[in-house]
């Protein structure tokens, strides 16, 4: 009987399918090429302030669809996502005062649940499944997911995720698969320093034996003429390019500065390049027994210098600044660090970078320009204060909806959009672990966390599809992945998801995950009630009045509850509407 139910819902999908994916795919490029995010609105806007309950009641007042939808534009933006009753809660308590209280919960960390996950293994707890592959490549993976979908601190996870971007590495590379403790340790580092300041986190992640290992400068060796060697340059290319300025110098709101004929300003040329790669030499494992050159990993200590093989003599960093020679290496590594976290590029670089990966593709240049200011002087001149640069970002009156350009939001990636379904929906197990390895939606989303396929991340901030976007000088970094094929696999990864037999990827012998959704389920025998939460959870009131009749229309002839609640949400998640986030 279940199996014929299964089947019979299956049929039901397929026509479905058939019906809408050429009109909804035709709807997804007009509405992202149109606007790049732009559309509903919010519907309320604004600052979703605590909703008292006056008079003296000691029950507040419940809040209004406006507040609710603003509550859920920020969730979309400041989390993963959060489930109904959590949106509740944020429209009562105000975003300024939600971000508050987040700074100063504890950090979750990774590491101790990889490492949890690789000595059971060791221990041969896995040994009867590891037929086709080796389980200790789950670990970091495993991790990785449980944390972004139940963690308290859904801030800092959420900008954990969008720093890794930045800072990229990759389980691309052998030894960084192997070691489940690597990229779990690096994660952590990019939480731990999510809300300090940001040449800690510059200083952290360049001496991070992940990083040594991925942009190879870990045992890096001084120049020797006779043999014809010199130092590797890769980590001194990137670590200007990527991690702190940029190839050409910015103005604080992020447009570039031109000399006298027009032409940008490059930042640094190969002379910088060599320069700094002079200072990321003698670098190698630290830890009990360390030695230059030593081959055996240990991710759970930074680099540590070995001054013998640190390249001696002085260094010409930028704008004018020399290391002098007779430091010791950990100093040159300090100056240098020193010189490209005081460049007046990092605010406008950085800061325009984390507004695409949270809020908008394009932000106005006055945006980036508060945002620039805010990480120039957190007010009580501090430089590279992340808490200050996190309010300016996601509470910027643009983000927020007031003044916004007509072009504001962004394209939901792979990543985002699946945490979200777990997040809203109530993921659960038995045991409480979320186990996901992520190998599905990499496959199918061509996306997964720390999985890049190069130090650029998956996209490009300044990738521009050619058509409307390229000829409006609007960016849409998304779609470097979003193809059509890559539109109708999030498709079937969201048909896994609702109407497959778990909703994650879950290796045997975890504990299958499944989602809650008893409280959509008790309001379905009313189809615009539920469509109505469902545009407020997933869409944060942008659904059209189009997307909204043809839904409504699929629903009303479903009689089983339980499936027309499955099919809503398969439906507004496959939506072009909820592809966009604004």
């Amino acid at each position: 009987m279940l199996n014929q139910t299964l089947s019979t819902r299956r049929d039901v999908l397929t026509l479905i399918r058939r019906r809408l994916r050429r009109q909804w795919f035709a709807a997804a490029l007009a509405l992202l090429l149109t606007a790049c995010g732009g559309g509903g609105g919010s519907g309320g806007g604004g600052n979703a302030g605590a909703a008292g309950g006056g008079g003296g009641s000691s029950t507040p007042t419940p809040p209004t669809r406006a507040q609710l939808v603003s509550a859920s534009a920020f969730a979309a933006q400041a989390t993963f996502g959060l489930p109904y009753s959590a949106i509740e809660s944020l429209a009562q308590e105000g975003e300024a005062e939600w971000i508050e209280r987040q700074f100063v919960l504890p950090v979750q960390e990774h590491t101790p649940i990889a490492l949890d996950f690789y000595n059971r293994r060791e221990a041969g707890e896995f040994a009867a499944f590891e037929t086709d592959i080796e389980f200790l490549i789950y670990a970091r993976r495993l991790a990785w997911w449980h944390q972004a979908v139940t963690a308290d601190d859904a801030l800092r996870q959420r900008v954990a995720f969008a720093l890794s971007q930045i800072f990229v590495v990759s389980d691309n590379v052998d030894t960084l698969v192997i070691f489940p403790e690597a990229l779990s340790d690096y994660n952590d580092v990019l939480l731990r320093h999510a809300f300090g300041n940001f040449r800690d986190l510059l200083g952290d992640v360049a001496l991070h034996p992940a990083m040594g290992v991925y942009l190879s400068h870990m045992n890096n060796r001084r120049a020797d003429p006779a043999a014809n060697t010199f130092p590797d340059e890769n980590f001194a290319r990137e670590v200007m390019q990527l991690f702190s300025i940029g190839l050409f110098e910015l103005n604080p709101d992020g447009s570039l500065r031109t000399d006298s004929a027009g032409d940008p300003i490059p930042t640094y040329g190969n002379d910088e390049i060599r320069e700094f790669a002079k200072i990321f030499t003698g670098l190698s494992w630290g830890g009990a027994g360390a030695f230059f050159g030593k081959e055996e990993p240990n991710f759970s200590v930074p680099m540590q210098m070995f001054d013998a093989e640190h390249e001696p003599g002085t260094k010409a960093l930028l704008n004018g600044v020399v290391v002098p020679a007779g430091q010791t290496g950990e100093q040159d590594v300090s100056d240098a660090l020193d010189n490209l976290f005081n460049h007046p590029n990092v605010g406008p670089f950085i800061g325009r970078q984390l507004i695409q990966r949270l809020v908008t593709s394009n932000p106005s240049p006055a945006y980036v320009e508060r945002v620039s200011a805010a990480f120039a002087d957190n007010g009580s001149g501090v430089r590279g204060d992340m808490k200050s640069v996190l309010r300016a970002i996601l509470l910027d009156e643009e983000a927020r909806g007031v003044g916004a350009p007509a072009y504001a939001g962004r394209v939901r990636e792979p990543v985002l959009r699946y945490a979200q379904v777990l997040r809203q929906f109530g993921a659960t197990s038995d045991d409480g672990f979320i186990a996901e390895i992520g190998f599905r939606l990499q496959f199918l989303g061509k996306q997964h966390p720390l999985s890049s396929p190069s130090v650029f991340n998956f996209y490009l901030p300044d990738h521009s599809p050619q058509g409307e976007l390229a000829n409006q000088a609007l960016v849409a970094p998304e779609f470097q992945i979003m193809t059509s094929a890559a539109v109708i696999n999030m498709s079937n990864v969201f048909d896994i998801m609702f109407l497959g037999e778990t909703p994650t990827e879950t290796p045997e012998p975890l504990a299958p995950t499944r989602l809650d959704l008893t409280d959509y389920t008790a309001i379905s025998a009313d189809v615009e009630a539920l469509v109505e939460r469902l545009d407020i959870v997933v869409t944060a009131g942008t659904l059209s009045a189009e997307t909204r009749s043809v839904i409504t229309g699929v629903l009303a002839d479903i009689p089983d509850l339980e499936f027309r609640t499955q099919m809503a949400i398969y439906l507004v998640l496959i939506s072009p509407d909820a592809v966009v986030q604004t």
